[in-house]
Order: structure tokens, then C-alpha cells, then sequence
């Protein structure tokens, strides 16, 4: 890596705390601008991530992303791609990703603890016949994300509180992209902003108020 890897604000704080020579060794020992192996392995063993993205007017975002083991493929130790599942509609970290284009990955191991950063350039597609093998990985993505990797880093892991994991989300779509009817489709208010096809399925499961829908999230179900 470059002095390119710091900014000038960021070195002024380094410089107010004197830790300017433990930064440098820290780029030194620590970031590259590939993945190497053991990050590698590390993220293909992962079925969840940290997004951040950030729009034109530099407002940050973040978002957890999850799916099945391996949800981000490592293409080449410069390149990686992720699916796009169905969301809330927002689309802010895509609508990001088409805005600035500069993304950030965080993988963490809670029960380990262990954490990999990416810094990386993407882009957003929803064209998934353009990939088919790719897409075929991801069975009910809506798009894909290829990033070409800025930098990647590991971070020290030790304020990381570890977890005991329960149990995958149901909600991550099967070998043959279906998933459960998520309980937020069929809050009654939100019916006439739906697609045809979710306001088929809460028709066929019943409409649910939004003190219903409170009331499931504070038992713990989503």
C-alpha cells in the first residue's frame, strides 16, 4: 500500500494521539490490496456481512447482510461478488453503489471472535442472465454486487463480545430461491405499496396490524 491509504485528516488524528509510527506499521504488516489465502478462506466460510455504503451528499450507511455459507464469492484475490435479496424497497446501499460506487465489507466470527474489513469499488446489476453461473450460486437474488478490492485488513478482534450462534434465518431463500412469507408484508397499512404477487401471499396468510407486527418482534420473530 501507499501513503494513499491514510488521509490527511486521518493522519492529523494519528498525530494528535502518536500513533502515526504504530499506523505505518500497522499498513505495513496488515493491509494489501489482494485477499490473501487465510482471508480468503475465512470469508468463504462466512453466510453474513456488514455493508456501508456511502451517497454523492457523503451520507454513510450500513446494513447487515445474510444468506447462505459463502455469501460473498471471492472471483479472483481482486474481485468479489454478493447477491441482492429481496428488501424493504429502499435499496439504499444499492442506490449507493450506483451513486459513489465505494463500499465497505466487515466479516465477522462471533463465537471465535475473529473479524476481515474490505474496502472496495462495485458495481450493481440486476441483470443476472449476464452471470448465470454466478447467479445460480444465489438462488432468489434480485441482483449481483461485483467489487474490485481497494484493501483488506484484519481487525483486532478483542472488544468483539463472543455469541453463541441459534440457528440460520429461515428466511434466506432455498436451492430453489423460496423463502417464507416475511410477517412485514402483511402489515394491513402497507398492502396497496406491495407487488401483486406479496399482496397474493397476505391474502392467502392473513393481514397483520403493526402492533401485531411489534408485538412479534419483541417475542423474537421476524
Amino acid at each position: 500500500m501507499t501513503d494513499a491509504f491514510y488521509t490527511d485528516a486521518q493522519r492529523r488524528v494519528q498525530a494528535e494521539h502518536g500513533s502515526q509510527p504504530l499506523a505505518d506499521t500497522m499498513e505495513f504488516a496488515i493491509v494489501t490490496d489482494t485477499i490473501p489465502d487465510d482471508h480468503a478462506q475465512f470469508i468463504a466460510s462466512r453466510d453474513f456481512f456488514f455493508l456501508s455504503s456511502v451517497n454523492s451528499n457523503g451520507e454513510p450507511t450500513v446494513s447487515h447482510k445474510g444468506g447462505g455459507v459463502g455469501v460473498v464469492r471471492i472471483l479472483d484475490p481482486k474481485t468479489i461478488a454478493f447477491p441482492a435479496y429481496d428488501g424493504n424497497g429502499m435499496f439504499l446501499s444499492m442506490g449507493n453503489i450506483a451513486d459513489t460506487a465505494k463500499i465497505g465489507l466487515l466479516f465477522i466470527d462471533f463465537e471465535t471472535p475473529h473479524r476481515v474489513r474490505v474496502q472496495a469499488t462495485a458495481r450493481y446489476t440486476t441483470d443476472l442472465n449476464a452471470d448465470p453461473e454466478l447467479a445460480g450460486r444465489w438462488p432468489g437474488a434480485i441482483g449481483i454486487v461485483h467489487a474490485t478490492v481497494d484493501s483488506v485488513f484484519v481487525n483486532c478482534a478483542r472488544y468483539i463480545h463472543p455469541h453463541t450462534r441459534v440457528e440460520p434465518s429461515k428466511y434466506v431463500p432455498d436451492e430453489n430461491g423460496q423463502q417464507p412469507h416475511a410477517s412485514w408484508k402483511r402489515i394491513d397499512l402497507l398492502q396497496d405499496s406491495l407487488s401483486e404477487e406479496d399482496q397474493a401471499r397476505t391474502a392467502d396468510e392473513g393481514t397483520i396490524t403493526m402492533e401485531d407486527y411489534a408485538d412479534r418482534l419483541a417475542a423474537g420473530e421476524s
